[in-house]
């Protein structure tokens, strides 16, 4: 148990290793633009990019994760009967029986209703569970080292501006001290220590750009076709079988999941995404039709006893 519970501890110190080198490579940065180069024309939008990458990065990692509400826990009289039932098709059935009360189409491959024994929770659609994290996450895409975070519904958002402002820095640097990395290739730069830096900050700015333009363009793909990373791999499974379509309801909708209806607050860090990640709409309607508690939306807003049950349905 204390070695087990050790070793926890020291994964947990590692994987804070890769937000360091990217910490550390970025103040760097910040270090030679400002006070080697100090390009002083340049250094208001500097400061505007690296305030704005800064604080995107800052939200990616430290914002929750977001799990399961209450909702979608087994009862104390529900576990009892999972749990002294011994026969995995009479389990299944008491699953079947409790996901009626819930938003839930997804299945998991066998067509059994999603539940996961590590957090004793049936999986809302789109929620998976994180080894790294240890817990089921809403709409998880990806578990990211770089941000030490489980990239999911309560900071999509954020990570997808962090790529966008971390291209945007990339891109400010490079164009920015291009100039003078041709001085320096053809010897015209004086010698000084500046120059290393100007060769660094051009290389390591182009060497980031490239890789972020790469992901960045995967993500925006992702969001146009409304799936997370996992689903691109394997597809959701509904009643009607797997279908890497399910959730797509057309690109505006599809960005308004994400970063809201309001576009001022598109390219700000503030959480705008619709709903609260436990159900989202079907491209298929006549899916949702075949839950009691969607088939009628006034139905679903008002089947409260006031408890969560209806602030689910509210917020869509």
């Amino acid at each position: 148990m204390a070695l087990s519970r050790g070793l926890r501890c020291c994964q947990r110190v590692f994987s804070w290793i890769p937000v360091l080198i990217i910490t550390s490579v970025v103040l760097w940065s910040y270090y030679a633009y400002v006070f080697e180069l100090c390009l002083l024309v340049y250094l208001l939008v500097f400061h505007v990019c690296f305030v704005m990458f800064s604080w995107t990065y800052w939200k990616s990692i430290f914002t929750p994760a977001a799990s399961p509400c209450k909702k979608f826990q087994l009862s104390y009289s529900d576990k009892q009967r999972y749990e002294m039932e011994e026969r995995p098709d009479a389990q299944k059935q008491i699953l079947v029986e409790i996901a009626k009360k819930l938003p839930i189409f997804t299945r998991a491959q066998s067509g059994a209703i999603r539940f996961c024994d590590r957090c004793q929770v049936l999986k809302p659609d789109r929620c998976h569970h994180c080894s790294v994290c240890e817990t089921c996450v809403l709409k998880m895409d990806h578990h990211c080292p770089w941000v030490n975070n489980c990239v999911g519904f309560s900071n999509y958002k954020f990570f997808l501006l962090f790529l966008s402002y971390s291209m945007l820095y990339c891109v400010f640097i490079a164009a920015t001290v291009f100039q003078y990395f041709l001085k320096f290739w053809v010897g015209d730069l004086p010698n000084r220590p500046a120059k290393f830096h100007v060769l660094f900050l051009m290389f390591v700015a182009l060497m980031f750009f490239v890789s972020l333009m790469f992901l960045f363009g995967y993500h925006c793909w992702l969001v146009a076709k409304n799936r997370s990373t996992l689903e691109a791999f394997s597809a959701p499974v509904f009643v009607n079988g797997p279908d890497r379509n399910g959730f797509n309801v057309g690109i505006r909708k599809n960005l308004q999941q994400v970063f809201g209806e309001d576009r001022r607050l598109w390219f700000i860090p503030v959480f705008t995404s619709q709903g609260n990640g436990h159900y989202f709409p079907l491209k298929n309607r006549s899916s949702e039709s075949q839950n009691p508690l969607l088939a009628n939306e006034d139905m679903w807003e008002e089947s409260d006893d006031g408890s969560e049950e209806g602030s689910l349905g509210e917020s869509f």
